[in-house]
């Protein structure tokens, strides 16, 4: 295809009956929408579309877990730097990986080759500085095992105090050429320091080498002497890089700062980020620097707390020391290191800054759930951010304008090192890897959809394509939510058709794209697959009533959209002249539902109707539309506003019986007289429908006083009362006012008075 694709169809009209006539899409167009599906090749814009990413090919893996640095030898060689266990390897073409050095620490953290083809390894913890030079045989084969002394003494500790570098002299003496295996190391530079983190090589092959436990940084000459050429007052000196003016550039762990050291050693602070650790650097050809950072930053100048996590293997030695993790974070330097799942969230989240080259710094892009480990550059300029715990390269252009370019077959992707061939080899780390990253696109792309559940059975229309240049697309489907199951084969659409998806009625329905090069780049923006759903009936949950409550309706909110719906939850109001109807109902096709309320008394056939077009879940009605006595009542739900005349379908569900009593009971020959001291009265209380729950008496207008019935339990609709009250002395010749009340099983209460005579 040569041409934009820009195909917007509509779905033909269903006529089988029981399927829904309202037609739904689904679409695919945003950056979250894409990121659920899963990409060969295809890169992922936060634009919201796909295109062809660069090629990734795997070059070597490794035994070990972690790769912390890559080098390119002048042969075009790689050697890599890793942990668990800890190892130089040589990478040959063909990606076999050779172990040329195996020091005692636990990990290599860094990795520089210099001019004459010597490399120069940082181990840590007890960080050192070793060199490894090839033997006779050229190293092809063979590993070199530093058993050196460690070589600090009383004067390492005063350097170290006195913020002074160790003296020249403090390294062991190399091991010599073996045989077995072709190469040789010794203990270049000993900092006395606990953690090495970076080095840099200048042109002059002077080594700067960043270290933690004081923040330092040392130079070492290509001589052999070292000096400490600057201090912070920062635990960890994480990163190091040049700008073109022959600076150092370095990023700290405590407080995230980033200094600019001249040659001489003067340091200032270009930037103090937001976060707590810096974690790579790089410098574009127009002095503009780009730091990542991560963590949460807090105040005052106490030791780092930094969290670490481990490499998921490592040596048995290992077990009880603390190691560097994934996102080489440095541990306090006073304080004991947390050792931290790797798929757990970041605290403070991740961030990529630009500090352009007038100091003015500005946030480019970040994220709560990625930590940057790499930066570096592409062929053509473009910022690439290395990242975990999802081992994901992004291309970042500016202000949250980034691309997902690959994700790797890996927890971590760790560094960045130039290709001689103008890409980049990314490493990993859980597994260690090496893959090479092309500066060229990938010569096919695919990706699959996220799978789609349309909630019930469904046929499926035509697709919806916006996109441009040479893409195929294909639809699945299947009734269970795993492809791999059983699902229909890879159906072809035609674009250039009609564009039907001919994959069987189901629930679940998937697609995939291919992109394929050509004069016009393949590019897809918006993928949307249109669907009927077979009609299903509503169903209920429950209908409840309760007499004596009114159901109030909240007011239709001013902004609500035509066509938008409306469910608003009944307010409660109580109200014994009223009965309150409230049930529970779903639709599986999501349609709108018109509701009937009936109702049914005691011995009848006939159902009556209260009301019909109801739009919300609950009624209520005046209770003397119903005389005392046993009632059911029966809700009927239909999805006729979502479909055609005789397409749509109903269901109905009744309520438990309930009885209504509005009538109270009546008071019945109640007599009063005085005699001997006391009042003797006697009254009868009848309910026709209840039992009666209660009954009280007033004397003068007193305070109401419980009175049992004859035989004490008020459990019949008529009971017969009969109590004596006394008086006393003085009150014996006065008139008296004898109040009665009883209640009945609904609380309708009635009253009736006898007066009785004084003497």
């Amino acid at each position: 295809m040569q041409r934009n694709l820009v195909i917007l169809l509509i779905l033909s009209f269903f006529s089988a009956a029981g399927f829904a006539e309202g037609t739904r899409t689904w679409q695919q167009s945003k950056y979250e929408d894409f990121l659920k599906g899963t990409s060969h090749g295809v890169a992922i814009s936060s634009d919201g579309f796909l295109q062809l990413a660069p090629a990734f090919k795997l070059v070597a893996s490794t035994p070990s877990s972690a790769i912390w640095a890559t080098a390119v030898g002048p042969q075009g060689e790689i050697y890599a730097a890793t942990g668990a266990p800890a190892r130089v390897y040589r990478i040959l073409p063909g990606g076999k990986a050779t172990a040329i050095f195996q020091p005692q620490e636990l990990q290599v953290q860094a990795l520089v080759v210099g001019k004459d083809g010597a490399l120069y390894a940082a181990t840590n913890p007890d960080g050192k500085v070793y060199k490894l030079e090839p033997g006779k045989g050229n190293g092809a084969t063979g590993v070199s095992s530093a058993h050196a002394e460690d070589g600090r003494d009383a004067h390492h500790s005063k350097a170290k105090q006195d913020d002074q570098a160790p003296k020249q002299g403090d390294q062991a003496e190399p091991d010599t050429e073996n045989s077995a295996n072709g190469w040789k190391s010794s203990v270049y530079f000993d900092p006395g320091t606990k953690y090495i983190w970076s080095m840099l090589l200048d042109d002059n092959a002077n080594l700067y080498v960043a270290t933690g436990d004081h923040g330092q940084i040392f130079r070492v000459s290509p001589n052999g002497e070292h000096a400490l050429f600057f201090k912070s007052d920062e635990p960890h000196i994480r990163v190091l890089a040049f700008d073109a003016q022959g600076n150092v550039i370095a990023g700290s762990d405590g407080s995230g700062l980033i200094y600019r050291i001249t040659p001489k050693g003067d340091g200032f602070v270009l930037y103090s980020a937001p976060k707590r650790e810096i974690t790579s650097l790089a410098i574009d050809k127009a002095g503009n620097i780009y730091a990542a950072a991560f963590g949460e930053k807090r105040g005052g100048s106490g030791p780092s707390s930094v969290t670490v996590a481990i490499p998921a293997a490592k040596p048995p030695d290992a077990a009880a020391a603390p190691a560097a993790g994934p996102n080489n974070a440095a541990p306090p330097a006073d304080s004991a290191v947390t050792l931290n799942s790797l798929s757990a969230a970041i605290p403070g989240g991740s961030g990529v800054y630009k500090i352009a080259p007038d100091g003015s710094p500005s946030l480019l892009w970040n994220s709560r759930d990625d930590l940057v480990y790499a930066l570096a550059f592409d062929s053509r300029g473009r910022l690439l951010a290395g990242t975990g715990n999802r081992g994901e390269i992004f291309e970042i252009s500016g202000r949250e304008d980034y691309t997902e370019l690959v994700k790797a077959e890996a927890n971590q992707v760790t560094a960045f090192v130039k290709a001689p061939n103008g890409g980049l080899y990314a490493s990993t780390s859980n597994l260690g890897k090496i893959s090479l990253l092309s500066s060229a696109a990938d010569a096919e792309g695919s990706y699959e959809s996220d799978v789609f559940d349309a909630q019930v059975f469904s046929k499926w229309g035509r697709a919806e394509f916006q996109g441009s240049g040479n893409v195929e697309l294909f639809a699945r489907s299947g009734n269970v939510d795993n492809p791999d199951r059983n699902w229909s084969t890879w159906t072809r659409v035609d674009l250039q058709k009609d564009a039907k998806i001919t994959v069987p009625p189901a629930r679940f329905v998937q697609w995939k794209a291919i992109l394929h090069p050509g004069d016009i780049a393949p590019r897809v923006d918006s993928i949307s697959v249109n669907y009927l759903q077979k009609n299903v009936a509503p169903e209920f949950d429950d209908v409840v009533v309760t007499p004596g409550i009114r159901y109030q309706s909240a007011p239709r909110p001013p902004n609500l959209e035509s066509g938008q719906r409306f469910d608003p939850q009944p307010s409660p109001i109580h109200d014994r002249e009223s009965i309150g109807v409230k049930w529970t109902s779903r639709d599986q096709n999501d349609d709108q539902m018109v509701y009937s309320v009936y109702c049914r008394g005691d011995g009848q056939t006939r159902w009556l109707l209260l009301k019909d077009n109801l739009n919300e879940r609950f009624y209520s009605f005046d209770a003397s539309l119903l005389p005392d006595g046993g009632y059911t009542i029966k809700v009927s739900a239909s999805d006729s506003p979502s479909h055609s005349p005789g397409e749509a379908l109903s269901s109905e569900k009744e309520s438990d019986r309930f009885e209504v009593d509005s009538t109270p009971p009546q008071i019945q020959d109640l007599k009063a007289s005085a005699r001997g001291g006391q009042i003797h009265v006697q009254f009868r209380a009848a309910d026709s429908f209840s039992t009666i729950r209660r009954a009280e008496y007033s004397l003068d207008a007193g305070e109401w006083h419980f009175v049992e019935p004859i035989g004490q339990l008020s459990d019949a609709k008529t009971e017969n009362y009969d109590f004596s009250l006394p008086l006393p002395s003085d009150d014996s010749d006065r008139e008296h006012v004898v109040v009665v009340r009883a209640y009945d099983h609904y609380d309708n209460m009635n009253s009736a008075k006898t007066v009785v005579s004084g003497k």
